[in-house]
């Protein structure tokens, strides 16, 4: 049997972004609020922002990361290439080598937590929820917003095997 752990207090969401040049800090933060707002996610859950490297520099992205004190976590064109998708883009893939950004670097950014695991748990990640697509009327750019969580799980029977060992153990005694 499994048990999933609370990990409503912890931030374990990573939000994946893509964004045109010029997108502006404003809209960044709107489309993400609005995200969590329609899917009941709380934003002190966020563990940090990821994208691709060519949005490394992105002044909209950077002063939201500055601002709220996210992490940023950058990959490649070809990293971000090789994870599978629900939601694939060809415009994506023909303008920055990928066919994802926000989708893909969410579950890149989520895969990559490192958290201390004891021999009883495993970790799993998971697209919450897939890229959408925003634009506020006079602010420039284009956003898309994807969320990717790393969930822990306890695995009962490995626990309830060792304690069944030590107390049998102590019984043989």
């Amino acid at each position: 049997m499994i048990i999933k752990i609370n990990t409503s207090e912890k931030q374990n969401l990573w939000v994946g972004i893509g964004c045109q040049k010029g997108t502006s800090q404003k809209l960044i933060a709107t489309a993400i609020e609005k995200v969590f707002q329609e899917n009941q996610l709380k934003e002190n859950a966020i563990a940090g922002l990821a994208t691709i490297e060519t949005k490394a520099s992105e002044v909209g992205l950077i002063e939201l990361c500055r601002l709220r004190s996210f992490p940023l976590k950058i990959f490649s064109a070809r990293i971000l290439s090789t994870i599978t998708v629900p939601s694939p883009g060809k415009i994506a893939a023909t303008t920055v080598g990928t066919p994802s950004v926000a989708e893909a670097s969410a579950i890149l950014a989520a895969s990559e937590i490192t958290l201390p695991l004891t021999t009883n748990q495993e970790s799993k990640v998971r697209l919450l929820i897939p890229k959408s697509i925003f634009r506020l009327q006079g602010e420039p750019g284009t956003v898309t917003v994807a969320v990717a969580a790393k969930e822990l799980f306890l695995l009962q029977n490995h626990s309830e095997k060792i304690v069944n060992q030590t107390r049998n153990h102590g019984k043989n005694n």
